[in-house]
């Protein structure tokens, strides 16, 4: 795995519901209800155990917060750019928009 610059982040194909901050990269869906919030949250467990790599999520009733971030580098890596592709695209998948007014 290799340490990767926000701009590459930024500019890898996938991941446009994705804005990198200091502590990582992050997305925020818009789920409209808790219920989808954790059927995301299943498919992305899933997704993370697949690619032994695991971001940190926080539920709240109309919205799943997703922060990734490579502890192994300590910075964002190739690593969080594959899962966070995989996540919006399941995001989508659901029906769930991503918010990127947030963060």
């Amino acid at each position: 795995m290799e340490r990767i610059s926000s701009q590459q982040f930024e500019a890898s194909k996938g991941v446009e519901d994705w804005r990198v901050l200091a502590d990582g990269a992050k997305a925020y869906f818009a789920t409209g209800s808790f219920a989808k919030g954790v059927e995301l949250i299943q498919v992305i467990g899933r997704l993370a155990d697949a690619a032994d790599h695991h971001p940190d999520v926080d539920l709240r009733y109309s919205v799943v917060m997703v922060s990734l971030f490579t502890h192994e580098v300590g910075d964002i890596s190739d690593r969080d750019v594959a899962l966070a592709q995989q996540i919006s695209i399941a995001a989508h998948d659901l029906g769930i928009a991503a918010d990127r007014s947030k963060g």
